[in-house]
């Protein structure tokens, strides 16, 4: 069973980010925070999870939750800023939003860029909230599992939608990620609109990619 806090007696804000590995399209993050004493014992990775169970605990979820929130960076974004500060900068997105402002945040992963809490300008004050990276938190945290399922299953809905627009890119399968029908695509059309044109999106093929 996940653990349900980190930090003792601080209102708590769980993050996890969608989408960093692939070619195309935005990355995803969500920021959730549960009640003191949360207890759902469905809450897992969402790798480790079926599609119609994610949807479930999405529904579940977002009725128990105190705040959760969902930030999304452009592929646009992540060529110009790379995709590590991209999935920070979705974190801090998705911070922005709640509802309910975090005293602390846990981060799956080891890295993350630390936050701090928007002023009624919009700017950010200097002040740091406290944080701390959790490697494989998504296993570890119901808060950060949470996180997990909201930020892969919108980013999926999102990528189902763009899938109608480009079916060629087989992304109702692969969500964007390099899959061989995926790249077989990109050499036979080219990269879309929605493609990472900083990524190698080929592989090791060293071939010229034009848009159709």
């Amino acid at each position: 069973m996940l653990k349900s806090h980190y930090y003792e007696g601080l209102v708590e804000a769980g993050c996890d980010e969608a989408g960093r590995g692939c070619l195309a399209g935005s990355v995803y993050a969500a920021a959730v925070i549960l009640p003191p004493d949360y207890n759902n014992p469905a809450l897992n990775d969402s790798k480790q999870l079926s599609l119609k169970r994610r949807y479930e605990l999405r529904e579940e979820i977002q009725r128990d939750a105190v705040a959760w929130a969902v930030g999304i960076v452009t592929p646009e974004e992540i060529d110009h800023i790379n995709i590590l500060r991209a999935s920070f900068l979705a974190m801090h997105r998705a911070l922005d939003q709640l509802c309910v402002r975090p005293e602390a945040i846990i981060v799956d992963g080891n890295r993350f860029e630390p936050y701090s809490e928007p002023s009624s300008k919009g700017q950010h004050t200097p002040s740091h909230i406290p944080h701390t990276c959790i490697i494989k938190g998504d296993g570890k945290y119901q808060a950060i599992a949470a996180a997990s399922i909201l930020a892969k299953t919108y980013r999926d809905d999102y990528m189902d939608q763009l899938a109608e627009e480009y079916p060629m890119y087989d992304w109702l399968s692969n969500k964007g990620y390099p899959t061989r029908k995926h790249r077989e695509a990109l050499r036979q059309y080219g990269p879309s609109p929605y493609h990472r044109m900083s990524y190698n999106l080929l592989g090791s093929q060293e071939l010229e990619l034009k848009f159709e």
